[in-house]
């Protein structure tokens, strides 16, 4: 079974979304969206939304793998976006 692509829409909402305040939160997000957006899937959207819920010195701390993500965030789409970003 395919993942379900994200839309034009939806891909141009999760982008404006993902604007940090942290200039290195900034560029983990851009090369993501640069090597990822054409083929994001709306569960992948489903956990980036997540990671953005975090605050910016929290987000930077799991790209930077000096943290896991918390029980209550450490879903499997959490840890593929997550892994995403990282590489």
């Amino acid at each position: 079974m395919t993942a379900e692509r994200l839309d034009e829409r939806s891909l141009s909402k999760l982008k404006w979304r993902c604007r940090r305040g942290l200039l290195e939160n900034d560029l983990f997000i851009q090369r993501f969206f640069a090597r990822h957006e054409t083929g994001l899937t709306v569960s992948q959207a489903e956990g980036l939304n997540v990671l953005m819920d975090l605050a910016d010195n929290d987000l930077l701390d799991l790209l930077l793998r000096r943290k896991e993500p918390q029980a209550d965030i450490n879903t499997s789409e959490v840890r593929n976006v997550l892994e995403m970003l990282r590489t």
